[in-house]
This record gives structure tokens, sequence and C-alpha cells, in this order.
């Protein structure tokens, strides 16, 4: 009996595209291509990219997105209805845990501008969240003109650095600050971004004021008075140690961790079953062909509450490979692989 899918994923991946769709009351809705590119902090999506191989074969990526604030129940049956499509797509994808402000590469690849999410969400009609006094915001711009991410960080001094570009928006004026290191694609970028910001929060139209580290270019010094008048700023944190491999099979939808993790070989894994390999900054969800697909819902579902559990960061990257499918950063942990 061939698996039921939703109606809305039945003519998915049927050509090189992408294809979008937001969580709405458990149930995957495509999003208009107007709106693609286009995210509410307060919700789930699920986009699927898909291209043609030279052999002629099409190939998938499988991303499911998560907002800041989407709740418990979206994200999990983001995860859940992205195993699902990946099932109806033959087990051809890869697929990717995307949180909000952490994106991966390829992720923010399919867009020609920023991701800037926007505040609200399906729960509130996608209506402007309003407040009586406007609540300053700054972000921060890093990365290149192929691939740039936009974060939203801490309005405090300690968040600035030498290295990225800064916006600051405020109820009068949005800022751009250009740390003394950052590069021209960092700052090329930001104004798409303040361009987003103007439609989001300021109807269209607001004053833009540029502000160098050296010291040159607007005198206006209310960028500054936010955090406490002009100062020095700190440089980049440094780089975490990585943590130490471990590798879990799934069992009942419970983590049990083999002890074959020190020198990991692909005979480590077997095909009825489903495995996590937890690589500190990041998670990898193994399916074997055999494994049901039960067992492969358990297993996101057990990854996702590694995350949820405050033993992860929330922005961990989860990557969910299959047999024969899997990519050159999963198989990199183990030590053999023919």
């Amino acid at each position: 009996m061939a698996l039921a899918v939703d109606e809305a994923f039945k003519a998915a991946g049927q050509a090189p595209a992408t294809e979008i769709w937001r969580v709405e009351d458990f149930v995957p809705v495509p999003l208009p291509k107007g709106e693609y590119g286009k995210f509410y902090a307060g919700d789930s999506y699920i986009i699927l990219h898909t291209t043609k191989a030279e052999s002629g074969a099409l190939k998938y990526d499988l991303h499911f997105w998560l907002g800041k604030d989407t709740s418990q129940d979206e994200a999990g049956t983001a995860a859940i209805k992205t195993v699902e499509l990946d099932t109806h797509l033959g087990d051809k994808a890869v697929q990717y845990r995307e949180v909000q402000g952490h994106e991966s590469d390829l992720f923010l690849s399919y867009f020609k501008t920023p991701i800037v999410p926007l505040a609200g969400g399906v729960a509130s009609g996608f209506k402007k969240v309003e407040a009586e006094i406007f609540e300053n915001k700054l972000f921060v711009i890093h990365g290149t003109r192929a691939s740039t991410r936009v974060t939203q960080v801490p309005l405090a001094r300690e968040s600035l650095t030498h290295e990225d570009v800064f916006i600051l928006d405020t109820q009068d004026k949005i800022y751009q600050f250009n740390g003394e290191k950052s590069n021209l694609a960092e700052r090329g970028k930001a104004m798409e971004v303040i361009q987003q910001l103007k439609e989001a929060n300021h109807e269209g139209s607001s004053e833009v004021v540029f502000v160098d580290e050296s010291g040159e270019g607007s005198e206006d010094d209310g960028f500054w008075s936010v955090f406490g008048d002009a100062g020095p700023i700190g440089d980049k944190a440094q780089e975490v140690e990585a943590a130490p491999l471990k590798l879990f099979i799934v069992e009942d939808g419970v983590l049990k961790e083999t002890e074959e993790t020190s020198e990991l070989k692909k005979d480590s894994l077997d095909t009825k079953s489903c495995y996590l390999l937890d690589a500190g900054s990041e998670i990898y969800i193994w399916f074997g062909r055999g494994a049901s697909l039960d067992q492969r819902k358990a297993a996101t579902l057990a990854a996702e509450k590694l995350v949820s559990s405050a033993k992860k960061p929330s922005s961990t990257r989860i990557t969910r490979v299959t047999e024969d499918v899997e990519t050159a950063g999963f198989k990199s942990h183990f030590q053999e692989w023919f």
C-alpha cells in the first residue's frame, strides 16, 4: 500500500525548483511564491530545493526552518513532515534543520536577499507586532556576498566586533555600523537588510545613518548613545573546542550510546536501524534503508528532544541522511568508508 502523503506534497520535487510550505495547525500549507524569502519568527517552514544532476536524475535538499518564537508543536510537526516528504521522494533527500539566525550557507544560497525574519506568525494572523514603545533592535551582518547571515544579537556593547557590520534599528533612524575589519560584501548586504527593515518596521521610509568604527562619516551620535557613549569594542569570541564524537542507536524512541565511538566505521551502522551521531556543534541522524517510517520519525523526535533538553544550544544544526545518500560531512567522522 502506498504511503499516505499530505495533499500539499503530492506534486513536490517533480522538477528543479525551490518549494516552501508553512506549518499551519499541524498541516503543511504551500507558501505563495511572492512570499518566498519572508519568514516569520513565530512559525516553522519546510523548504525543498530540487536540482538535476548531470545524469538527469533529480537531487533533493530538504530543510525545515524554525523561527525563534515557533511553538514546540509546530517545530515537531515540521520535523516529522520533512521525514514524510523525503519518504514520498523515495528517501533521496538530505535533510537539514535550520534555526533562525544560524542558517546554513546552502539554505541562504536559495534567496537573492538576506533573510530578516519578521515578528509574528500564523497564530497572530501575520500582523505586525504593535508596541506602545518601539523596541530598538541590533543585527549583525556576517559572511560573503554569496552567503550572508543576518542575526539579531543582544543590544549591548559586548555584541559589537571589529570584523562585522551591525544595524541598529530605532524608532527614528536606522544606523549601519561598519567594523574596521568588515568586508565590502557585508557592507553591501547591509543596505539590502536596511531596505527590508524600512518596509517591515517603518512603512517603507526611514533616515539611514552610517557610522564607521574609524570615526569617519556621520557626526550623528545617536548610535553610540544607545550603548552609553563611544568606547572600545571586543574581538570575536574564541572558537569552542570540538566535543568528542558520540554515536547513539535509536531504540523505541530512546537514545542508547553505542560502544563504538572512538573509531567509527561504516559497518558500525545496521541497515535496519536509525542512529544519531553527536559531533558537538552538529548532529547527524542516519536512516538505514531497512528502517521503518515510524523508526525514522522516532529518531527525528529524539534529536529534537536532545537539543531542547538544554544539553545543546537551540542553534545546533541537525542533518538527516539516508543510507547510500550520506554527505561528505557525515562520512568524514568515520575511520573507514568504502
